[in-house]
């Protein structure tokens, strides 16, 4: 049986606020989840081919081209900052 200690725990894996008045209604959803999960266990599927995809699928492949791009001048034109021909961003690492 899930409580809510277990939703807690969940909710803190995923990084998930859980609210306190929720967890309860919370619990009841995962099992039944977790019920339906267990029906579907006991389904024969040995003669069901393993698939990545329920529809035949191909790829389409188009031939590369070689075609003229943005020259590193013009590219550095659409840049807030740049330094030495590359973009300067925000450091985001601490």
């Amino acid at each position: 049986m899930i409580n809510k200690e277990t939703v807690n725990y969940v909710g803190a894996l995923a990084r998930l606020h859980i609210d306190p008045q929720n967890a309860d209604r919370f619990a009841k959803n995962l099992e039944d989840i977790l019920h339906y999960v267990e029906k579907l266990n006991t389904l024969d599927v040995s003669s069901v081919k393993p698939t990545s995809h329920v529809l035949d699928v191909e790829n389409v492949f188009r031939e590369d081209t070689v075609i003229p791009s943005l020259s590193q001048d013009k590219a550095m034109g659409f840049a807030v900052e740049h330094h030495k021909g590359f973009y300067k961003v925000a450091k985001v690492i601490e």
